[in-house]
């Protein structure tokens, strides 16, 4: 290695320093955090087109289904739209997986694994990009939802929490797609392999209908699944009702998926 070469180079204190590995990890996530930011900012559309799909939920279930589905004592587009929010991190997430098995395939995580970097600052770079950008689809689809016709009943502390617990939410998701795209060879395979892990999640959940008008067995998986308990703390902080169970049982979900999928996702990184 060439002396100019070795400057290019981040130089890393030895890692048995106290504290040091922990600190350069931090910058290193952050470093590729800001990365993955500008390759977003770069391509408009994506942002674009992740807004699409859920829109066009809100609008079928608003407008077409939302007058035969009936939710006692509260209007279908407020019990709607915290589902909404919920299915739109679970979807959101899947980028994690694509833009992970994307730069795989084009051998950028190749490279980055031959540079003197924390090894779990590349999958934490990603998933914290994701996660801003999920907060930032999420505010566009509340005031969706308020063109629509959902009120929040509560104060802005709760509503502020309960988008607290959808960007948690869908940051435990992304350790899972960062493992599903590690393990697969391209973007397309990623997205094949995401949608039927998302599909029984999101769509036989409490987000669109409530769980008692489903047969037993699949009302009793739709009770008790991590989407619908996000779903059930974003509705209670946004419309009212008691909140410690609900928001205590999703954010258990959420770390239980993260403390066994984002070792196993830095685990597959480091092998890969």
């Amino acid at each position: 290695m060439t002396a100019a070469t070795a400057m290019a180079l981040p130089s890393h204190p030895p890692m048995s320093e106290p504290g040091t590995g922990f600190r350069w990890a931090v910058r290193d996530t952050i470093a590729m955090t800001g990365r993955n930011l500008r390759v977003m900012t770069r391509l408009p559309q994506v942002l674009v087109f992740s807004l699409v799909q859920p829109v066009i939920f809100v609008l079928m279930f608003r407008y077409v289904f939302g007058g035969a589905i009936q939710i006692p004592g509260r209007d279908y587009v407020d019990y709607l739209m915290p589902g909404i929010f919920v299915q739109t991190v679970s979807f959101g997430a899947i980028n994690t997986a694509i833009g992970l098995a994307e730069d795989k395939n084009k051998g950028l995580l190749e490279r980055l694994r031959s540079l003197p970097m924390s090894r779990s600052a590349v999958l934490g770079g990603r998933v914290l990009a994701d996660t801003i950008r999920n907060v930032v689809i999420i505010v566009l689809m509340i005031l969706i939802g308020l063109l629509v016709g959902f009120r929040t009943h509560t104060n802005l502390l709760l509503v502020l929490a309960g988008i607290g617990i959808l960007v948690v939410f869908g940051f435990g998701l992304a350790w899972l797609f960062a493992l599903i795209g590690l393990s697969v060879t391209n973007a397309e395979a990623a997205q094949a392999a995401a949608f039927p892990i998302m599909a029984p999640l999101v769509f036989a959940s409490n987000a669109f209908v409530d769980p008692s008008t489903m047969p037993d067995w699949l009302g009793w998986w739709a009770e008790r699944q991590p989407v619908s308990k996000a779903t059930e703390a974003a509705r209670a902080l946004m419309l009212g009702g008691p909140t410690a169970g609900p928001v205590t049982a999703s954010l258990l979900w959420t770390l239980g998926i993260t403390a066994v999928l984002a070792p196993l996702a830095i685990r597959r990184y480091r092998r890969s």
